[in-house]
């Protein structure tokens, strides 16, 4: 077979001769059907707006209608928590500023921009509705008259006999009532439902966009507001719930609409945007009930800043949205790491200081149980003579042997390894608390300490000219400081660590070194706060354990102890017991494997 090397010369001259003759031919009949189109534009009878309004054979007038951009208004309603702007395109919410906070702006590195949750677009609602015929209009697509009264807007779109209001009322506590009212929608539609529409883009307010697109999310509540839910990924169905409320929230602000009856056969979508001014598109839609085909219905706009205290004063499981963790967790954010903070610094402490002091507060509780476990880390330095030693005597004996001889001197000093665990059980849950804590705690937002800016972001004092995989492009010095101190206390405490002497088996020395370099890729691009509490708290185990090693624990003493335990008949516990019969009977089991092979191979020379 011949290979294709491209195309000839010939092709080229054929393609480019049909192109010209195709691009001549367009242009030829689209100037032609343009002039007709004129032709049979300027023989029409003049028309009006309201005429474009509401003389179309479909139910209402829909922005295919030539609207003239005059006829959009948008009416200011404003009180010290928010300033609203209504389209009368829509009757929507356009604009909503929150008055009392400031948005980031990468440009200085400061929050010194307005706080817009809606702005530029980026949200659309309205109630779809299925006429008799068959087709769907939208009441984001009406343009409707507006009359303002104080701070109550109410507008009203008229067409084919029927009429739609629609009356806002800016009230106290970041709360907007939502009226809706019909008359004469019966004669048009025919369903007794309307399905409420909201697409929204999701704006970055904050340092840290894979932080906060992480913390942007649906809420909803259910089963009259005492369960929550929420969906971070793709998609939401909920066929068989009546919602009570919807949310979309960003890392410390969100957008709710509640219903009075409800929403229905509720389903939603979410699509990550990758880069520019928007985290996430994210498009709803819920079912409302009609009574005789009409729809009069309350609802209520909640545009709300996330202030656990704030959120529960409206009892209506708002702080659920408020992602603090899960059970056990998030009740230990509730009751201790948030009132805690807040005793502090009501003592006039700016945020980083009261942070060091709460890192003390729980390093001192933590105390008891911290001291059990360097303790015992000194015993286990007392000892390792002796474990080498056995190591060493059955290094070419089973393993279960050698593993058996190494628990008997343990078990014979008098040291507990299982002691150890507890507090590395107890760090967990506390780190994971903290995790959530310091980039959802909005009385952090904001506040400065040392080169941080904002203690619930990344500090990006060092740029780098390039984009680095996880660590992204900076380095943030209280992660590196964090992850110092992370080293110092491994080397401290490794050598104490007994090395795996069966084949196969990972040197747990040096995965212990490699976990500090993986906690600087996480604490890279997470909040300063976090980076700071782990430093100090590093930072005061150092000093614990040196404090311990050269002035409270006497090594020789420790030695002394363990030769009286060795000396005494040692009592053994329920745990050890367990452990030794396991061994035992996988010794024995192994023994009894042994045998077989030794009588099938003996088999198999004889034959």
């Amino acid at each position: 077979m011949q290979e294709n090397n491209g195309v000839d010369r010939k092709q080229i001259i054929l393609f480019m001769l049909f192109s010209l003759v195709m691009m001549g031919g367009m242009f030829f009949f689209q100037n032609r059907d343009a002039e007709k189109q004129a032709a049979i534009e300027a023989q029409k009878p003049a028309t009006t707006q309201s005429d474009n309004l509401t003389t179309k054979p479909a139910a209402f007038s829909n922005l295919n209608d030539s609207v003239k951009t005059t006829a959009i208004q948008e009416i200011q309603l404003k009180n010290n928590e928010l300033t609203l702007h209504i389209s009368t395109l829509g009757g929507q919410i356009s604009k909503v500023q929150l008055n009392e906070y400031q948005a980031y702006n990468p440009l200085t590195d400061e929050n010194d921009l307005p706080l817009m949750l809606l702005d530029k677009n980026n949200s659309s609602y309205g109630f779809a509705f299925k006429d008799k015929t068959g087709k769907t209009f939208n009441t984001k697509d009406l343009v409707f008259n507006a009359n303002q009264k104080g701070n109550t807007i109410t507008l009203e779109h008229r067409g084919n006999g029927a009429i739609i209001q629609f009356i806002y009322t800016l009230a106290d506590k970041y709360t907007v009532d939502f009226n809706v009212k019909t008359q004469g929608l019966s004669n048009i539609v025919a369903d007794n439902k309307a399905e409420f529409q909201w697409n929204y883009q999701a704006k970055s307010l904050e340092k840290g966009r894979s932080q906060e697109q992480t913390h942007t999310e649906f809420g909803y509540a259910f089963d009259n507001f005492s369960s929550y839910d929420y969906d971070g990924r793709t998609t939401m169905e909920e066929p068989d719930e009546t919602l009570n409320w919807l949310a979309i929230k960003n890392q410390f602000f969100t957008a709710i609409i509640e219903p009075q009856t409800g929403f229905k056969n509720s389903s939603g979508f979410q699509d990550t945007v990758e880069e520019g001014e928007y985290l996430k598109k994210f498009n709803f839609s819920g079912n409302v009930d009609m009574a005789g085909s009409e729809l009069n219905q309350n609802f209520k706009w909640y545009f709300l800043p996330l202030d656990l205290k704030l959120l529960k004063e409206y009892d209506k499981n708002f702080d659920e949205i408020l992602p603090l963790g899960w059970s056990f967790i998030g009740t230990m954010n509730r009751w201790f790491f948030m009132p805690m903070y807040n005793i502090i610094a009501s003592w006039g402490l700016t945020a980083g200081w009261a942070i060091f002091l709460m890192t003390i507060i729980v390093k001192l509780i933590l105390s008891p149980i911290m001291f059990k476990q360097h303790k015992l880390s000194a015993m286990m330095r007392v000892i390792r003579p002796e474990i080498d030693e056995v190591n060493e005597k059955y290094k070419d004996a089973d393993p279960m042997k050698r593993q058996q001889e190494t628990m008997s001197v343990y078990r014979k000093a008098g040291v507990n390894q299982m002691a150890g665990c507890l507090p590395a059980l107890l760090q967990i849950p506390i780190f994971y608390a903290l995790f959530r804590f310091f980039p959802n705690f909005i009385d952090l937002r904001g506040e400065s300490f040392w080169f941080a800016k904002d203690l619930t972001a990344y500090d990006d004092v060092i740029k780098l000219p390039f984009h680095i995989p996880f660590l992204e492009d900076h380095l943030s010095i209280f992660a590196i400081a964090c992850t110092a101190v992370i080293l110092i206390y491994t080397m401290l405490t490794a050598g104490n660590m007994q090395q795996p002497t069966a084949p196969g088996m990972p040197n747990m020395k040096v995965l212990m070194y490699i976990f500090p370099i993986t906690f600087l890729f996480f604490l890279n691009t997470a909040s300063s706060g976090l980076s700071w509490y782990y430093f100090v708290s590093n930072a005061i185990n150092i000093l614990i354990i040196l404090v311990i090693k050269y002035w409270i624990l006497d090594e020789k003493k420790i030695h002394a102890q363990i030769q009286a335990n060795k000396a005494q008949p040692k009592k053994e516990g329920k745990f050890q017991k367990r452990m030794r019969e396991m061994m035992e009977k996988a010794q024995e089991q192994q023994r009894q494997q042994q045998g077989q092979i030794q009588k099938r191979q003996d088999k198999n020379k004889k034959k």
